[in-house]
């Protein structure tokens, strides 16, 4: 079966991909190394600082608490000190490099243990000490988001979880013949276009024209190929026939769109999807033909060959069960009725599905298992930016008089005529453009960037659109600066108990006026998850190189389901509208999960270029060479590193076994048999987690590079067995 993830190599999909790499990585990683920064070498003028691989223990919006183990190789010493320090900092993220700088950092405590027991007066651990102290807060050390991620304890991390997330399902439609599903936001909006006789359908992203005179809709497809009909929810045709006027208002791809068309192949074309016309919420899936089960191997769990949507089928219970927008839904048959299943319901092989098969990719929506985990830690890890007061500048335009509407269960109002959240709350405007907040005292301004939010803003409910905009912060600020971050919360990924979902599941209208301005979407788009590009979309069409384009304009950051500037529609046209979204059988490569909303063309010029600091250490900060990255510390400020013999402990004498090392501090210490047992235990459990979550960052972020370089982070992709997906 020919998908959209087919290219030259059509049964290399990126799961498969991505298992090559690892493979091929394994030794690497075996040794701990993670070959972009650690260890790091700082140069001071008393000597080398080598500092290992940060142990994070907790993250509070951008600032970080954390350990680490050091080695200061000082000049007038043949012997490099070994120590422990602790440090809280602001944390500067990149999502689009997966990049976090650990910057303004504060030195709380440093131990150094085996100078405890040489320097009786403290003279020299006082020294090592202030070096520490005065030459770190001068650094800026990178770590990337994985490694950060998977080392973060998640008992200790506040989750930024929402228990009203709506679960109904939306209407489910399954057809057994290759179709794509059209969404429009209720009935159609039709607005004439200037200077002809055609009219514009703009409460869709999809490119639908009127011919009035023949009374016609038109619906691109793709290059030269349209489908027409004389009702829109009727039967569409493939139309070889295009009026100029009509073919002349394609949508054209633009340099700066940062899209890519679908790269061609010699796939044999499928014949041409039908078309399904939706006016509610609603989710299409489609197989090529009569549903056919494959067995997922480890399992008693059927899942539909057939197909590009995750459909799985229990074999004892004889239940179906699909994942839409993270969503769980379960049915005794095909044709529904479907209702929500919370994942302590689903059945227990759900979490035993090989990360490398068919289905690898619905493990994000099983509780418990790794990739689960790590989604829900990923969704916590802020975007941050530093914010300049002077440049950030904001324009609020609205679509005729001021209009503004409750907010539910808040006394809070909100202007529903505009595409940026507007929210009057005591006396004051409030507005959040691409995860900054503004402030002023008039709806129309002056806006000035905000340097603090009322607590009051951010029990907007999710039933209303701009709840979004609760994941947007504000850290702090300076006369010259505000420090800013977002969740991807804002982008539309919530954690809903102990998995992600996509979207509030809430139906919210868009505003019909002279210009059209969409609100965030949940359903429709068949969108899923990729652990590295974040979330995809797709149209549950997998025969053959059939695209669909998007729009006049496509999505701007995230578009009908992000948040973003949509300068909605006027006479059938949007203000500041980008290249067409193509996508289809290969599903959309464009995600919002993953985008740094900061990076935008409008934000660049709203933000400082570097994070504060991290200039400072450029010029002498290196990785280093020829050091492996197995050096800990743990909570008592003992260094530790693991070999091949196991754990060795830093004392007075040099490396020695954990064993022998423990022994002697007990010895010491006096503590009975059984503490000195339970004391060992937990002393080695925690080196044993911070080391397999070393090697967990570590592999993911060789895995997300290798992704990179091989092209294969288009979200929604379907991995393992060369079956395509996202479609």
């Amino acid at each position: 079966m020919a998908t959209w993830r087919n290219l030259k190599l059509k049964s290399l999909t990126w799961m498969s991909l991505l298992a090559f790499c690892l493979l091929s990585l394994s030794t690497a990683w075996a040794q701990e190394e993670s070959i972009d920064f650690w260890p790091q070498e700082i140069e001071t003028q008393k000597g080398i600082v080598v500092v290992y691989q940060p142990q994070p223990e907790k993250l509070e919006g951008n600032k970080l608490s954390s350990m680490a183990a050091v080695a200061i190789e000082l000049k007038d010493s043949a012997e490099p000190v070994f120590g422990a320090i602790w440090f809280e900092a602001r944390l500067d993220t990149d999502r689009d490099t997966r990049i976090a700088t650990i910057i303004d950092i504060t030195v709380t405590q440093v131990r150094f243990p085996e100078q405890d027991e040489k320097d009786q007066d403290g003279k020299k651990v006082d020294k090592l000490k202030k070096l520490l102290e005065e030459e770190m807060p001068k650094w800026g050390i990178p770590i990337s988001m994985d490694e950060l991620m998977t080392t973060l304890e998640l008992a200790e991390t506040r989750a930024e979880a929402t228990q009203k997330i709506n679960t109904d399902p939306p209407i489910i439609i399954f057809m057994t013949e290759p179709a794509v599903l059209i969404t429009l936001d209720g009935k159609e909006s039709l607005q004439e276009i200037e200077g002809s006789k055609l009219k514009r359908v703009v409460n869709t992203p999809f490119t639908i024209l009127f011919e009035t005179s023949k009374k016609t809709y038109y619906l691109y497809a793709d290059k030269d190929t349209w489908y027409t009909a004389s009702d829109i929810k009727g039967d569409w045709a493939i139309t070889k026939t295009v009026p100029a006027e009509i073919a002349a208002l394609a949508p054209k791809e633009e340099a700066d769109s940062g899209d890519q068309a679908p790269e061609e192949d010699d796939t044999e074309p499928g014949p041409p999807p039908k078309v399904v016309v939706a006016t509610e919420p609603t989710e299409l899936i489609s197989s090529n033909g009569k549903p056919e089960f494959a067995p997922l191997s480890g399992t008693d769990l059927l899942y539909m060959s057939n197909t590009d949507s995750d459909v799985l089928m229990d074999i004892k219970k004889q239940e179906y069960y699909i994942l839409l927008s993270g969503r769980w839904f379960m049915s005794k048959k095909m044709e529904g009725p479907w209702k929500y299943i919370p994942g302590d319901k689903l059945p227990a092989d759900l979490a035993k599905i090989p990360e490398d098969s068919e289905m690898g990719t619905v493990l994000y929506a099983v509780p418990g298992t790794d990739v689960a985990k790590e989604a829900v830690l990923d969704a916590q890890i802020p975007q941050t930016a530093t914010v300049d007061r002077k440049k950030a500048t904001l324009t609020v335009e609205y679509d005729g008089e001021l209009k503004f509407e409750p907010i539910p269960t808040t006394k809070m109002t909100y202007a529903i005529n505009t595409a940026t959240p507007v929210i009057l709350l005591d006396g004051k405007y409030y507005a959040c453009d691409e995860a900054i907040w503004f402030v002023a005292n008039s709806a129309k301004g002056p806006w000035q960037v905000a340097t603090s939010i009322p607590d009051t803003i951010y029990t907007i409910p999710p039933e209303s659109p701009i709840y979004n905009v609760t994941y947007v912060r504000i850290y702090d600020s300076t006369p010259e600066v505000v420090y800013v971050g977002y969740t991807p919360g804002y982008t539309n990924t919530y954690v809903y108990n102990t998995t992600i979902v996509y979207g509030t599941g809430y139906y919210y209208s868009g505003w019909h006026g002279h210009y059209y301005y969409p609100r965030p979407a949940t359903w429709g788009f068949h969108v899923r998850w990729n652990p590295w590009a974040g979330w995809g979309v797709g149209f549950s069409y997998g025969y053959g190189p059939f695209r669909f384009s998007i729009g006049v304009g496509g999505w701007y950051r995230g578009g009908w389901w992000g948040p973003g500037r949509h300068r909605g529609y006027r006479h059938g046209y949007r203000h500041g509208s980008r290249a067409g979204y193509r996508a289809g059988y290969r599903a959309g490569s464009r995600n919002s999960g993953r985008n740094n909303m900061y990076n935008s063309k409008q934000n660049k010029a709203r933000a400082k270029a570097q994070p504060a600091g991290a200039h400072k250490r450029q010029a002498t900060a290196r990785a280093s060479t020829g050091r492996a990255n197995n050096v800990y510390a743990d909570k008592n400020g003992n260094v530790n590193r693991k070999t091949d013999k196991g754990w060795e402990q830093r004392t007075n004498n040099g490396w020695e076994s954990k064993n022998k090392a423990s022994q002697g501090q007990m010895q010491r210490d006096k503590p009975t048999q059984t503490q000195q047992q339970r004391t060992k235990q937990q002393q080695t459990q925690q080196l044993d987690r911070s080391q397999q979550a070393r090697q967990q960052g570590n592999k993911r972020t060789n895995s997300y590079n290798q992704s990179r370089s091989s092209g294969s982070r288009s979200g929604g992709s379907r991995g393992g067995g060369g079956r395509g997906g996202g479609g």
